[in-house]
């Protein structure tokens, strides 16, 4: 710039609402968000969360509506999480046909047709007695390589119940390639990987661990999560997750972590995506509650940066109703 004030005066561009919305850098639009949901086995009614207000554990029925009103408002995708009613030490209900995931996945593939994409997570902290993402060894250490044939097959079940998208979570060496193998072989060529490839070993997943019934029983996940205090090493993740065939790439949390957003937007080519997570909802919702801040600006705000900082799809517990504003 060569112009100086009184000449410069970049506050023209900002008198008008109309002006502002027609200068901004970074847009938001219903299909750039995605809607993680819990379904429960087991319940008649849907359950409260109880430290994520307005988030619930669903009965079938009640995924079916949520997930319609979802796709009506224009939300790109949904991620489905699955709670069973008996759990075990191999997470035998995540690959089981008639399991509450696979169940719902038929539901939701029937119902929504390609009015938003049907995604799920694929891990077995849900699903094991432990609550650990894996096989746990008798001296209580995660055996990466025999997760990997958990992995594997719930990869195909979740496939042939209808899901387009998996999204391997537990942060285990060799996880995409071993997932794309199986889904290859199985003739399940066309269905995409969202790596987890960036995923911290974080405090903000505390609510989530509620939601999903899935808290350690024992330790944490720092032998598999990221150590927060590193970011070069998420771009070591990404890198060996695209050359095991990963079509997209992730980073959570995303309010803390937009630094290592940018750094992966930068890097590569492929669709990068950021999940809020349930302690970035629940700060939120926490402090609108006691009248600390502005709820709708302050979400719209939260969403906004990490559209800003590089990402392409937001994965957020509030997508159904920013979309519904967004319209």
């Amino acid at each position: 710039m060569s112009a100086q004030f009184p000449v410069a005066r970049p506050r023209r561009l900002r008198r008008t609402p109309a002006l502002r919305r027609m200068v901004a850098e970074t847009r938001l639009a219903p299909a750039d968000l995605v809607l993680p949901m819990f379904v429960k086995e087991g319940i008649s009614e849907p359950q409260p969360v109880a430290s994520m207000p307005g988030v619930v554990q669903h009965t079938r029925d009640s995924l079916r509506k949520a997930a319609h009103e979802a796709a009506e408002a224009g939300v790109g995708g949904i991620i489905l999480f699955g709670i069973p009613a008996v759990k075990d030490g191999t997470g035998s209900a995540a690959d089981d046909p008639a399991g509450i995931v696979q169940l719902a996945l038929r539901d939701l593939a029937s119902d929504l047709g390609d009015a938003a994409v049907v995604m799920t997570d694929l891990c077995l902290d849900e699903y094991t007695d432990h609550g650990h993402c894996g096989i746990v060894t008798p001296s209580g250490e995660i055996d990466n390589d025999a997760t990997l044939e958990r992995y594997a097959s719930i990869a195909v079940a979740q496939a042939a119940a209808g899901a387009q998208v998996v999204g391997p979570s537990g942060m285990m060496d060799g996880q995409v390639g071993v997932i794309r193998e199986a889904l290859d072989n199985a003739g399940y060529t066309d269905i995409a990987i969202m790596g987890y490839s960036v995923k911290y070993a974080s405090a903000y997943f505390g609510p989530f661990r509620d939601a999903a019934e899935c808290a350690p029983q024992f330790g944490d996940r720092s032998t598999h999560q990221q150590d927060p205090a590193n970011a070069d090493e998420s771009l070591r993740e990404v890198f060996l997750d695209l050359d095991e065939g990963a079509d997209m790439v992730m980073v959570k949390p995303a309010g803390a972590y937009l630094d290592i957003v940018r750094r992966v937007r930068d890097a590569v080519d492929v669709p990068v995506v950021a999940y809020q997570v349930s302690g970035e909802y629940a700060m939120i919702e926490a402090a609108a509650e006691k009248g600390w801040i502005d709820r709708d600006s302050t979400i719209m705000e939260s969403l906004v940066s990490i559209r800003r900082a590089g990402a392409d799809i937001a994965i957020t517990y509030w997508a159904t109703e920013v979309a519904k504003k967004l319209r």
